[in-house]
């Protein structure tokens, strides 16, 4: 007798005299219907058992949460919702659960609640489809980059360096919290520490993706950065995960036509294979949407959005082309945005990029050549000499998806660029040494990974996709 998921039974079509499926219970109706799962799917196969030959003693120990190893026959179902069911020969009771204090009961819990049962809550049928969601997603990333010659490299979590000049960033020492070693000048004196130098937890693996991108042409990280924000917003995470691709000879134009094939392909992926749980959450969102006010409810559903991204071209501008649009807009004009765009220059928020994507031109929009003194050191800096090679993806609902450029290659440029805003060089010497052994204009970007899949699962508060967050005042499980 072979055992099977779930899954594997419910797309039978013939019945099958000896079946043996494990799983959780999720609900148990008239000593009789097991709703049984066992994560492979969304739904449940139905149990059915002949409580006239089964110890009572068994029937009372079946209860929601409990663990069973269930054999039988699969047969053609009798009642509707399913297409078949199992006559259930024997119940081995793998896991007892206690009924009156298990947390995931059969009914509606609030999305904060569950947040403080996260160790339990992908036993609803929500974040059991949002984790299956991430994890195809996580799938279809690797597969793209394996099949298109990029090679993977794993980016260090300690650094020494600051990729993105943010300076919150998580302190990585072992030195005494209460006592620790000074230097003369009465400063912690880190050549004392562990790795002989203040080190942090990393913000991105970018810097050294580059010097790999620089001898294996083409590659990507794909791992966990930090942040220490104290931001308790619905988009923020102190520890969450990113894609950083890098490509040697590769300018702005290819940059912008690799991230537009990719951000189509891995969603394609999840419309292809994960259309079941892509539709309860479509469903879902619908339902929550009916909630809203009419002025604040999203015109696309879901699966209306991941066809948004992946039918259309992007349609590519500049930065100064967006501000001209955004300035002269009626929202703008009427003073409906709450930032109001005067000049160039400005910094664009959520509101103005979801108005080039959903209002104006009604697709997925790059902006490229944004200004100097609003984007990172190492983006190449145009003839101009007030704009950077940099690009950004709009998605429509949730504004910037992706950003990234092509890298400063100039040594000399680089060189002033870090001077001017007061980084150590010799803290990037190897960083700097990239344009001294062949350098070669090269570019990549970072997409933010519970970014993408709070896109394409609906979910609107990023800790809600993510296994178990981490936030301010927040480290639990």
């Amino acid at each position: 007798m072979q055992l099977r998921t779930v899954s594997e039974l419910l797309l039978q079509n013939i019945n099958l005299p000896e079946v043996e499926v494990k799983g959780w219970v999720r609900t148990f109706r008239a000593n009789r219907f097991i709703a049984l799962n066992d994560g492979s799917t969304l739904n449940n196969i139905q149990c059915v058992v002949d409580f006239e030959n089964t110890d009572e003693a068994i029937l009372k120990r079946i209860t929601t949460g409990a663990a069973l190893h269930i054999k039988g026959e699969l047969v053609e179902s009798r009642g509707k919702g399913q297409n078949v069911e199992v006559n259930v020969t024997s119940i081995d009771i793998l896991g007892d659960s206690d009924a009156e204090t298990f947390p995931i009961q059969p009914k509606k819990h609030s999305f904060e609640f569950l947040r403080e049962n996260a160790h339990l809550r992908t036993r609803t049928n929500t974040f059991g489809a949002v984790m299956r969601l991430r994890s195809a997603l996580s799938f279809a990333i690797h597969k793209y980059f394996n099949e298109n010659g990029f090679y993977y490299m794993h980016a260090p979590i300690i650094t020494g360096s600051d990729a993105e000049g943010a300076g919150e960033m998580f302190r990585v020492t072992n030195l005494d919290a209460k006592n620790p070693p000074l230097n003369d000048e009465g400063e912690v004196d880190y050549k004392q520490d562990f790795f002989g130098k203040e080190t942090n937890l990393t913000v991105s693996g970018q810097l050294e993706a580059e010097t790999y991108a620089m001898s294996l042409g083409k590659v990507y990280t794909f791992g966990p950065t930090f942040r220490a924000e104290n931001s308790n917003t619905s988009r923020h995470l102190a520890e969450f995960w990113m894609i950083e691709p890098e490509v040697a000879f590769m300018d702005l134009n290819g940059n912008m036509d690799l991230a537009e094939d990719f951000m189509k392909s891995i969603l394609s992926y999840v419309l292809e294979n994960n259309i079941e749980d892509l539709n309860f959450l479509d469903k879902r969102l619908q339902d929550e949407e009916k909630t809203k006010p009419q002025a604040q409810r999203n015109e696309m559903t879901l699966i209306e959005k991941l066809n948004f991204v992946t039918e259309n071209n992007f349609k590519r501008i500049s930065y100064t082309e967006a501000i001209d649009i955004l300035r002269n807009c009626k929202p703008n004009k009427k003073k409906k945005f709450k930032y109001i765009i005067n000049e160039w220059g400005a910094d664009l928020q959520s509101e103005h990029e979801r108005f080039l994507v959903e209002k104006h031109f009604k697709c997925p929009v790059i902006l490229f050549d944004y200004p100097a003194n609003i984007k990172a050191f190492y983006m190449r800096l145009n003839e101009d000499g007030k704009t950077v090679r940099a690009m950004d993806i709009l998605f429509p609902g949730i504004g910037e998806m992706v950003g990234g450029s092509q890298r400063e290659e100039r040594l000399e440029v680089l060189k002033e660029k870090i001077k001017a805003l007061d980084i150590d060089e010799e803290e990037l010497w190897w960083y700097l040494d990239l344009r001294k052994y062949g350098t070669a204009v090269h570019s990549g970007f970072g997409l933010g990974f519970e970014r993408l899949v709070m896109f394409a699962t609906g979910m609107s508060n990023i800790r809600d996709v993510i296994p178990f967050p981490r936030t301010p005042q927040n480290a639990e499980f």
